[in-house]
């Protein structure tokens, strides 16, 4: 088969709308021919199950994922109520008998409120990605050996009923880092002592990377045939906007690629941060800086000249 070769490196973020039954690690797969660099990364996994925005870090800008992973993260999703199951989703086996319930939108967002919100501690689910020893979780699950997880604390900022329909709640959740909304399905339905799962869910949001950015995999294997899958870079220098951004000249360019520090600009407002970004005129990304005096920076990641 004959990739597409681009005239020049992709360096930057492209937002894929991850589609149902697919794992992360193939969505990855399928860009790296797309895009025709083995240099990609995902930022943050979802379930095979679940849909939406999987943000993928390209090129030299892989180097940049040590600066994600504190993000905020939006979902939609359904539960139902009724039973639960071993993955805490739609595709486990059930672990209870099935019993009826017609949700009580006023009962769950009181308990909802009281238990549910602001740092929770949460036990990741068996089956999952989080590892024992070394050994993820759903490795030694599907062995079934014992899964001895330990609960873990994570903040929901939100978690919000949209609307209800029989034994099914569909809700919004915002979160930090480290949720698992299969979990709170679960727990939500042990402490209504019906037991609960995941029916769907959908990422609509993760950090600054948003649903309304985001391609589908056709799409881009479109735009890739096309010659035209950098349209939907977002390019690095637009990336982590939470760090503020120093403008550089080509003689402080040449410092910073030379490993010396540089310096901010007085008029540059940098807040509490600690790092900067140092981009070109031309708006390409050189490097990023870690502060080491007031308005001093030393270059931590440089970025050589295409």
């Amino acid at each position: 088969m004959n990739y597409p070769k681009p005239e020049r490196k992709m360096f930057g973020a492209i937002v894929i709308d991850k589609p149902a039954g697919w794992t992360s690690h193939d969505v990855v797969a399928r860009m790296r021919r797309l895009a025709a660099t083995r240099r990609i990364g995902h930022l943050g996994t979802l379930d095979p199950m679940a849909t939406g925005v999987l943000p993928l870090l390209i090129g030299p800008a892989t180097r940049l994922a040590r600066f994600f992973g504190e993000e905020e993260k939006i979902y939609e999703g359904v539960i139902r109520f009724g039973f639960s199951t071993r993955t805490y989703d739609a595709e486990g086996e059930a672990t209870s008998e099935e019993k009826p319930y017609t949700v009580d939108v006023g009962a769950l967002e009181d308990l909802i409120a009281q238990r549910f919100l602001g740092e929770i501690e949460q036990v990741p689910p068996a089956v999952s990605a989080k590892k024992i020893g070394g050994t993820p979780a759903y490795k030694l699950a599907r062995q079934n050996k014992p899964v001895d997880l330990k609960p873990v604390t994570v903040i929901i900022h939100e978690f919000r009923i949209l609307d209800a329909e029989g034994d099914r709640l569909r809700v919004r959740v915002r979160c930090g880092p480290g949720t698992y909304v299969r979990s709170l399905a679960h727990d939500l339905g042990a402490a209504v002592g019906v037991g609960a799962h995941l029916a769907s869910l959908r990422r609509h949001a993760s950090g600054s990377f948003t649903l309304e950015q985001a391609i589908s995999l056709e799409d881009a294997a479109v735009l890739s045939a096309e010659g035209r899958l950098r349209e939907r870079l977002v390019p690095a220098a637009q990336l982590l906007p939470e760090i503020p951004t120093e403008i550089v000249d080509l003689t402080t360019i040449r410092n910073i690629r030379e490993g010396r520090d540089f310096n901010a600009s007085p008029f540059l407002e940098t807040g509490n941060s600690t790092r900067l970004k140092a981009v070109s005129r031309e708006g390409e990304l050189i490097a990023i800086g870690e502060r080491k005096l007031h308005r001093l920076y030393h270059p931590a990641i440089v970025f050589p000249a295409e």
